[in-house]
């Protein structure tokens, strides 16, 4: 039992004792890891994507035929980024030492001569780097590398891109897109797992059929832990920690934040913070509005840059409108025309406010919208 040590984990991926469920979707996975099948998965952030496909390759690592490589597209910005980071994370995956990383990762260049440096932490500090006015001659080479790789070592290579759609940046990223299909649909030894956070950016690539990568794989949209499973997990890292909450207030943690994966970690961070043996609804209302406080920069932050016919579709989202363009709710909440509901939408869409799914529109954050109504709109 450590009293000193919080049991929620948030802000990071999630830790093997702070993972919550997923056991459907882990498997889901697994079968298509080991089977080579590619996966497309979409989610907002902050939903879990990450931590679940480090968690099922966690419970995989004793697969010894089955390796996985990890590339976060947020932090690259071009094509010849994209190639030198998959090269490099393929060979890292597949190799133990960095001499073999700098050794066996020339033989299966061809056309491009590579340049690998390797600093005082080899896990970190590992490059690999091409003169791009020779390597965009080789595009297909370079995407060939990581099958060549496991092929010849007798492996399963598993390479897993975070924040996909943020190829759609890239110049020509279409004619990236097709050169990917291209090559990706004739691997055998590996296959893809591409996640991302913009639904409407992923599914524009994966799910429009005048795209390249048009259904390339096993999609699904990650769905939120459910309730039951927070509430049960919630009790038991208090009780692990020598602390108790009830069943009723561990679902109200879970309910006031939407059951959306980081903030029922934060707020369950708080409450836990602020707990001495018994939590109590009042300590959850002051670790709630702590969690506001917290964010309150923030959101003045966001509020500042959107206009005031923004704002007031956030309001006709929060109070249920389902149809915005109806004359009532254009005129209760002064949404403008048809035109400006619709550019409203868009926006706030783009600027990963709210999400639309299946015609529906709902705020991401469920902390933004809790201080919109007490800040705003007075309803909380």
């Amino acid at each position: 039992m450590q009293e000193d040590i919080s049991p929620f984990l948030f802000g990071s991926g999630a830790s093997e004792t702070s993972f919550v469920n997923r056991d459907d979707e882990i498997r889901r996975l697994a079968v298509n890891f080991r089977s080579g099948i590619h996966t497309i998965m979409i989610s907002p952030r902050r939903w879990g994507k990450s931590s679940l496909v480090l968690e099922t390759a966690r419970r995989m690592k004793t697969e010894k035929k089955i390796r996985f490589c990890f590339i976060d597209l947020f932090s690259i910005h071009s094509e010849q980024e994209f190639y030198e980071a998959l090269c490099r994370e393929a060979i890292k995956a597949t190799s133990n030492k960095a001499e073999d990383w700098m050794k066996g990762g020339r033989e299966f260049f061809k056309s491009i001569l590579p340049r690998f440096s390797v600093g005082v932490d080899p896990q970190n500090d590992f490059s690999v780097s091409f003169d791009w006015r020779q390597a965009e001659q080789h595009r297909n080479e370079i995407l060939q590398i990581p099958e060549d790789i496991a092929g010849k070592k007798g492996i399963r290579l598993v390479i897993c891109i975070d924040e996909f759609q943020n190829i759609k940046s890239f110049r020509d990223s279409e004619k990236i897109e097709k050169n990917l299909r291209a090559i990706w649909q004739h691997h055998k030894s590996v296959s893809y797992c591409l996640y991302g956070s913009k639904r409407h950016m992923m599914t524009e690539i994966f799910d429009s059929p005048s795209r390249a990568l048009y259904r390339f794989g096993d999609m699904f949209f990650l769905q939120k832990i459910s309730n039951t499973h927070w509430e049960k997990f919630i009790v038991e890292k208090f009780l692990s920690t020598g602390k108790s909450i009830a069943h009723e207030l561990a679902a109200k943690i879970a309910e006031t934040m939407n059951n959306h994966s980081y903030y029922v970690q934060q707020l369950s961070h708080l409450v836990w913070m602020h707990t001495t043996k018994k939590a109590t609804d009042e300590t959850i209302q002051f670790a709630l509005n702590e969690l506001m406080n917290f964010n309150a920069l923030f959101y003045q932050t966001i509020i500042e840059n959107l206009s005031n016919t923004q704002i007031n579709f956030l309001n006709a989202v929060i109070n249920g409108v389902e149809k915005f363009t109806s004359v009532e709710a254009m005129r209760s909440f002064k949404l403008g025309t048809p035109r400006n509901v619709s550019k409203s939408r868009t926006a706030l869409e783009n600027a990963d406010i709210i999400d639309v799914s299946n015609g529906k529109v709902l705020m991401l954050d469920p902390a933004f919208e809790l201080w919109l109504r007490r800040e705003y709109f007075r309803t909380f």
